[in-house]
């Protein structure tokens, strides 16, 4: 067992389980989990499973969003009495759109050992096969499942330079790209990684709108777990602005500034208002 804090308190660990594939399951992953005193899992009845599988015999205890604040001070008790408990979500790392903030924040504040096992990671996993900068990207989490509300949540992100990455649902997953459409533009790169590390795992790169037809034109494609890794505005804009500069160009040669940009900006699928001030600038040259 990894050292401890002290002699009179255990450790938190937090650890990442497989996101499909079993065998991405690490040994260090295995072995702590073998020894702790308990697991708090998100949901024991699909843990079980996993744990079996690794002949993991270890009391567990559900942790989930409906039970953090009361099963929270339980948990820490029992950690300052000296027991050591892993925290394990239903796939992948702890607290990336699961449970365990509200732990981890109250072990820190009692100044108890918080220990992560690394592994499997969706966004990341998804982040590193996508083509997309890697530089700079911000993990999003699930979008809201209205689409009045989904729309807003894409606005807050429409000038980030940053790649975005997302999670959806089989439920909402074509909406949400015709959503993504809408408010970042159909030219926007992005790639949709879906059931990865399972027996059907896709990573398809195109424009949002080869996406939307994409999705819409196989069904098999509305099935499973997915990650939507979007490009960030830096590079988009930079080159689009080139395209859409030669376009005006062409265009206000023969047509009013106003019907210029509205048509320039269907051609390049760049906002209107963009369009149109940069046609100003252009036609006060």
């Amino acid at each position: 067992m990894e050292k401890q804090l002290s002699m009179n308190q255990g450790t938190l660990y937090v650890i990442a389980t497989p996101i499909g594939n079993r065998a991405d399951m690490g040994g260090r992953a295995i072995s702590v989990l073998k020894q702790v005193d308990l697991i708090a899992a998100e949901d024991t009845r699909h843990s079980k499973i996993l744990l079996q599988h690794y002949n993991i015999n270890v009391p567990m205890q559900a942790y989930h969003d409906h039970n953090e604040e009361q099963a929270t001070p339980k948990l820490i008790q029992r950690l300052q009495a000296g027991e050591n408990i892993a925290l394990i979500s239903d796939a992948g790392t702890p607290l990336l759109s699961d449970p365990g903030y509200r732990l981890v924040k109250a072990a820190h504040e009692v100044s108890i050992k918080v220990s992560p096992i690394p592994g499997a990671c969706a966004a990341v996993a998804a982040l590193s096969v996508s083509g997309l900068a890697t530089d700079r990207f911000m993990f999003a989490g699930f979008p809201p499942h209205k689409q009045a509300a989904r729309l807003n949540f894409y606005q807050e992100f429409e000038g980030q330079l940053a790649t975005l990455v997302f999670y959806e649902s089989s439920h909402r997953v074509l909406a949400s790209v015709k959503d993504l459409q809408q408010v970042f533009g159909g030219h926007r790169r992005v790639v949709l990684a879906r059931e990865i590390s399972k027996l059907f795992e896709t990573v398809h790169s195109s424009t949002l709108s080869e996406l939307v037809v994409y999705i819409q034109t196989d069904a098999n494609q509305q099935k499973g777990e997915f990650v939507i890794v979007l490009e960030g505005a830096e590079q988009q804009v930079n080159a689009q602005s080139a395209e859409l500069e030669q376009v005006l160009k062409i265009l206000l040669a023969e047509l009013p500034v106003k019907q210029a940009s509205q048509l320039a900006a269907k051609i390049t699928g760049m906002k209107k208002n963009m369009a149109y001030k940069l046609a100003l600038k252009i036609a006060a040259k």
